[in-house]
């Protein structure tokens, strides 16, 4: 059985992912929330900046936005964790071409282990991680 961090109970109720995105991953990561978009308009959505820009732009979508991955928006969203407040993550990464000024995986990968909150890498995961926060 899947199971979830939920802490999105203790304010107002509602569901909080956090959606990050490498440069070359950004396109598959707004291709992914347009057709989510029913589901992740019921979420409280972070995103790292530039990510947020788009997905408020090109999807819609309303976004708390961090500072972009550089200046250490994927270190807010870490912090977020790390206080019990995110449900789950999307990282959408580049494994084979990520560039150095891209946010690192390995801090969010080990804050959500301590936390045990879900984060997603790719496509597959992200949907079940999606899926499995509506149920």
């Amino acid at each position: 059985m899947l199971t979830v961090n939920s802490l999105a109970n203790a304010t107002d109720g509602m569901t909080r992912v956090a959606l990050i995105a490498h440069d070359e991953t950004k396109p598959d990561l707004i291709d992914f929330a347009r057709e989510h978009e029913s589901q992740l308009s019921e979420y409280e959505l972070v995103a790292t900046g530039t990510t947020g820009k788009r997905l408020q732009e090109d999807v819609g979508l309303e976004v708390d936005r961090k500072q972009s991955g550089p200046l250490g928006g994927d270190l807010q969203i870490g912090a977020e964790v790390a206080d019990d407040r995110l449900d789950g993550i999307v990282f959408l990464r580049d494994p084979l071409r990520a560039q150095p000024h891209e946010p690192d995986i390995s801090a969010l990968l080990r804050i959500c282990d301590v936390h045990d909150t879900a984060l997603a890498t790719n496509l597959a995961s992200a949907t079940f991680l999606i899926e499995g926060l509506a149920e």
